[in-house]
């Protein structure tokens, strides 16, 4: 009989779910630690958690697709996310946006080049009352003004 060697994304998982435990509370949890250490969630981590959790796949996935901050595919090691709810756009978002774009060189839903930056849209930072708002990773600025953000993304660059 042969035997396989396990992945050591396999592992890692096992690890979380010995962790964390195997009920589907853990399943967020084990989704963000993923995301955290590889900035996304590739297919195979899916079914191996969906297998290791006795869930579906499908409920692996739709969790990932249904949170913002969760990647099923590569991203830029920035990810820049721009909260587009109404109260930013009563602040001045659209001029925050032409400026992030121009500063960037890539337009909202892009990659760079380089895989420095991905540009986002998010639909609440939860920050409605200091908009407009901007995530970079996972650091959050709020009351921006477009010349504010320039200067947080060269401090990035």
């Amino acid at each position: 009989m042969l035997v396989q060697e396990k992945n050591s994304l396999t592992e890692e998982i096992e690890k979380y779910v010995e962790e964390l435990g195997k009920d589907r509370s853990a399943l967020l949890e084990i989704l963000h630690l993923l995301q955290k250490k590889h900035r996304c969630i590739p297919d195979f981590a899916q079914q191996e958690v969906a297998r290791l959790l006795d869930i579906h796949p499908v409920e692996v996935f739709s969790v990932i697709t249904f949170y913002s901050f969760l990647n099923a595919e590569p991203k830029g090691r920035n990810i820049v996310r721009v909260c587009q709810t109404i109260s930013c756009d009563m602040k001045g978002k659209d001029n925050l946006c032409n400026a992030i774009e121009r500063e960037i060189g890539i337009k909202f839903g892009e990659t760079s080049k380089d895989n420095k930056f991905t540009l986002e849209y998010t639909n609440c930072l939860g920050l409605c009352d200091q908009g407009p708002a901007m995530a970079v990773n996972d650091r959050v600025y709020t009351s921006l003004t477009p010349e504010k953000a320039v200067e947080i993304l060269n401090g990035v660059k």
